[in-house]
């Protein structure tokens, strides 16, 4: 009766493509909320996590007690360049 034109027959606008985009998008939908919620849960952000830098792990042993104050400048002069 309708030909080639039905709705799931060829690439017209009514399948085919569109019948792939209707079950693609919700389901990578799905997939990037679970991704979303899982990184966020464990205390990751999206973005690739970058390495500490050398002034940056020196503040946090400072920070813990782990150098003095006199250890802490001499070694942030040291890493500084001065």
């Amino acid at each position: 009766m309708y030909g080639n034109y039905g709705y799931m027959h060829g690439f017209g606008l009514g399948g085919g493509i569109w019948m792939w985009l209707i079950w693609l998008i919700p389901i990578l939908l799905v997939v990037w909320v679970a991704r979303t919620f899982a990184t966020r849960r464990s205390g990751e952000s999206g973005n690739a996590a970058r390495p500490k830098s050398a002034l940056e792990i020196l503040d946090e042993e400072y920070a813990r007690g782990k150098v003095d104050r006199e250890e802490y400048l001499r070694r942030k002069a040291d890493l500084s360049g001065r």
